[in-house]
């Protein structure tokens, strides 16, 4: 009899929620993790702690910018960088805390180590061997770097390091304009910091419906963030007193450089699989380092599947999520299911951008016959109260049968408000569907609807 029904290596948001619902199955289940606390990237040096420091910035900004204009005055705050990552910290501990709880609750038994798979069936953590008739691979994700670029995580750092710095910089220079790069951004330029950024490309958040990275970039520009586009890093190197970073523009070949106390490297992230064993298992692998899987999440050896960063797809918690619920279904004799063309992207700045389903790009790139719903947060009377009325909301549907393709969001809530899109199509619902759905009065959801009313017969507030 083997020890386990089901081991998941690994417990970010894909493995721990793995783990709970197959245990919810019925089955008796493991979950390796050799950090000192459940949660993984995510949770402990990712998603959670970085939102706890895009809110604590962002009060900063609304006492000094916003304040006076509703009458609130007073001694503006100062910061006390050490509280501050102490209430980051709090954030963490809380929610890891949970998921442990969460296992208890469950039966879910955590071996606590680093695992390794030394053959189909059995995992290995420590001097420890346990059997399983499934193991679920769900290791996430590490951050990638660039050649002649050498991480410390103290002066050239990733978002790892960018978490807990020692001190406010004066200057950071991102290299990197996706997700990652622009939120720390924020964070440091809101505490005063002089915030430039660097991007291969000539366009920020690479995939993004392009007239919504423009609007993004103008905001940003607005907010004070230097951009270098077009422009490839050949090298960063620590100094006396920070770093410098070495570019060449594209456009002439010209090599430039940039001083900065700080350099965040934020290139993206690969798949993190080192220490499992899975060339001697013969696991195969995609041409970028991501474990090959088939229509139901197995590899090519029986009995061993995977999920998450470790596979391929947007680098997503909710999507490693969505996964490991799927997955365990699928041991569990049930049948898993993830729709990926409705996995939502958010990035969490102010304002906030989101987007789900497909870009007018790739409509036009698929040939597909396409209308356009745009309308202003301008036209929104909640945004125009908080003064977040930059940006709108932009509905993609059928030109014939008005079913909506695709909703990008730029505005304050964005990343709430285009769960009701994502839930739309879902249901396959029109655009029509939306629009004569009442939405409450002043919300900010009524920019969706009015997005939904364009794509017909026209907006009203617009």
């Amino acid at each position: 009899m083997a020890d386990f029904d089901l081991i998941v290596i690994g417990a970010g948001p894909g493995g721990y929620v793995c783990a709970i619902h197959a245990a919810q199955l019925g089955l008796k289940v493991a979950c390796v993790e050799g950090r000192e606390t459940l949660g993984g990237t995510c949770l402990n040096v990712g998603c959670i702690p970085s939102k706890a420091l895009l809110n604590a910035t962002h009060q900063l900004h609304e006492v000094h910018e916003n304040f006076e204009k509703m009458g609130l005055m007073g001694a503006h705050p100062t910061v006390d960088w050490d509280k501050m990552q102490a209430y980051k910290q709090d954030v963490v501990n809380g929610n890891t805390k949970g998921i442990e709880f969460l296992f208890k609750k469950n039966k879910v038994t955590w071996l606590k180590g680093w695992g390794s798979i030394p053959e189909a069936g059995k995992v290995k953590v420590g001097d420890e061997v346990h059997t399983a008739k499934n193991i679920v691979i769900a290791t996430g994700s590490e951050a990638a770097s660039l050649p002649g670029v050498e991480v410390d995580e103290e002066v050239i750092v990733t978002s790892t390091g960018a978490l807990a710095l020692g001190k406010v910089p004066k200057s950071v220079v991102v290299i990197g304009a996706g997700v990652i790069g622009l939120e720390m951004g924020s964070v440091y330029k809101r505490l005063g910091a002089e915030v430039t950024v660097v991007e291969y490309l000539d366009a920020i958040t690479p995939g993004m419906d392009a007239e919504v990275a423009k609007s993004f970039q103008k905001i940003l520009t607005k907010q004070g963030f230097k951009f270098i586009l077009g422009a490839a890093v050949q090298k960063a190197e620590k100094g006396k007193g920070g770093a410098t970073v070495t570019y060449k523009l594209k456009k002439d070949d010209s090599e430039h450089t940039l001083e900065a106390e700080v350099v965040l490297v934020a290139t993206g992230r690969k798949p993190f699989t080192d220490g499992l064993g899975l060339a001697e298992l013969g696991v195969e692998l995609e041409k970028r380092g991501q474990v090959k899987i088939d229509g139901h999440w197995a590899t090519n050896v029986k009995g061993i599947y995977a999920i998450g960063d470790a596979v391929v797809g947007p680098m997503l918690a909710h999507k490693a999520e969505d996964e490991g619920m799927a997955v365990a279904e699928v041991i569990a004799g049930k049948h898993g299911h993830v729709n990926y063309g409705v996995i939502p992207g958010v990035i969490y700045t102010t304002p906030e951008v989101a987007s789900v389903g497909q870009t007018e790009e790739q409509l036009k790139e698929a040939g597909v016959a396409y209308k356009v719903g745009k309308f202003p947060f301008m036209g929104n009377a909640r945004a125009k109260a908080v003064f977040q009325a930059e940006g709108f909301v932009k509905l993609l549907a059928d030109k014939e049968t008005d079913r909506v393709l695709g909703c990008h969001i730029i505005g304050p809530g964005a990343g709430d408000l285009i769960h009701e899109i994502c839930v739309a199509m879902e249901f396959g619902a029109s655009a029509q569907d939306v629009a004569l759905t009442c939405h409450a009065h002043p919300t900010y959801s009524e920019a969706v609807r009015e997005a939904a009313l364009a794509c017909g017969d026209g907006a009203i507030h617009a």
